[in-house]
């Protein structure tokens, strides 16, 4: 069976359906975000137990996500995908109804269980349906589709919370994905290309094995664990710098602000499509830089340096895991793939639970410039993992027959 090739309607029609995926997952995931603040006050807990809101959901989402790329290979990759996000709707609107933070913590945890079911599916569907030369363009729009979901969560949340209160925001969220998800089991293609198979435990483990003795892969987890983990602190926590002087912005204002980190959408296109021409590992580098100098100008105390800053952060992101998780999919072996992008997806999940819960200690400890200090070490190393994946490549490309070589 041939792939979806580049143009089709069936092509577009693929986009669209990943895309509403993408925005119903990330915007139920992420949409708590700037109500961080409001949780420390109501519930009289630290800003780092109010981030568990957020990191008991990651957490959890990145450890069932090993479980469901096994059951997919038997389920059909279409049918988890829309199960996923039906239940993940679900599970929103019951949250928007409760008044304890540990009830709140608990149904946040199953909406991680709930959520896994699409990127633990998404990036294997696409390495699957869609032609070679075209995947960079597609998981660049489905990259995106997290910047859109992250910006309408916190935006619908934010302004329904100053309106009226969170559980509104919550509740309206809720029905919104309910929509999406309907649109998505509409519009997505069923697998063409894939074939099912029993669930084994024994294919599985080896699958996650070969995965994980793949030397060519380590950097490239490493890398997604502390881009989301760098990403996910300085959006938790910023509200807090900008809800006080010399800010004092209200929650609408601030949920407002993410409006900037739709530049990731266009980031992931952009560079979605540089993957397909260009040296990857340059292309990370490319995007750590600008998210260094984005982390940067939040400490300069001026709204619009600090917005511009923002806009950085998010662009160099986006940039740095579209190719990073477009790369994954590449490299692996093609019975692997599935495990691969499973195993891209834990590292980068439990980055954002680890690191992002870790961030709240260095506010409380530091104040933001400790958060910003934090946020630079993991770039840092991000640019050194970069570093050596090309200097890898290019020691392969000297060794490798001159038939073989490849232009990236």
């Amino acid at each position: 069976m041939t792939h979806i090739a580049k143009g089709s309607a069936t092509y577009r029609r693929t986009l669209l359906a990943m895309l509403l995926g993408s925005i119903v997952t990330f915007a139920v995931l992420y949409s708590p975000q700037t109500l961080l603040g409001q949780f420390s006050e109501e519930f009289g807990v630290s800003p780092s137990s109010a981030s568990l809101v957020i990191s008991v959901s990651t957490i959890s989402l990145a450890v069932c996500m090993m479980f469901i790329s096994a059951f997919s290979n038997a389920w059909g990759r279409k049918n988890i995908m829309v199960a996923s996000l039906f239940a993940t709707s679900a599970l929103a609107i019951l949250s928007s109804f409760v008044h304890s933070f540990q009830l709140l913590l608990a149904l946040r945890l199953l909406l991680g269980i709930s959520l896994s079911g699409f990127p633990a599916v998404a990036m294997t569907y696409l390495n699957e349906e869609i032609a070679p030369d075209s995947i960079g363009k597609a998981m660049g729009v489905y990259v995106g589709g997290t910047a859109i979901g992250g910006f309408v969560g916190r935006v619908i949340v934010s302004l329904l919370t100053d309106a009226f209160d969170w559980h509104a925001g919550l509740l309206t969220l809720g029905a919104f994905s309910l929509i999406c998800s309907a649109l998505f089991w509409l519009y997505l293609p069923q697998s063409r290309r894939f074939r099912p198979s029993g669930i084994s435990l024994r294919i599985w483990a080896g699958g996650l094995k070969a995965g994980l003795a793949d030397k060519r892969l380590l950097p490239l987890y490493a890398a997604g664990f502390l881009l989301l983990g760098g990403y996910v602190t300085l959006f938790n926590y910023i509200g807090y710098l900008l809800a006080k002087p010399p800010y004092g912005l209200s929650q609408s204002v601030i949920g407002c602000l993410f409006v900037f980190q739709l530049v990731g959408s266009w980031s992931s296109f952009f560079f979605g499509r540089m993957a397909d021409r260009y040296s990857r590992a340059g292309l990370i580098a490319a995007g750590v830089v600008l998210s260094l100098l984005g982390a940067g100008l939040t400490l300069a105390g001026s709204l619009t340096l600090t917005i511009a800053g923002i806009v950085l952060f998010a662009f160099g992101f986006f940039a740095g895991h579209t190719v990073a998780s477009g790369w994954v999919g590449k490299t692996a072996a093609p019975p692997y793939k599935a495990y691969a992008s499973s195993l891209y997806l834990l590292f980068y999940y439990l980055g954002s639970s680890v690191l992002g819960t870790a961030g709240g200690s260095f506010l409380s400890a530091y104040g933001w410039p400790g958060v910003v200090g934090m946020i630079g070490v993991l770039l840092v190393l991000v640019a050194i993992l970069a570093a050596a994946l090309a200097g890898r490549r290019s020691s392969a490309l000297r060794h490798a027959p001159a038939g073989r070589r490849q232009p990236r």
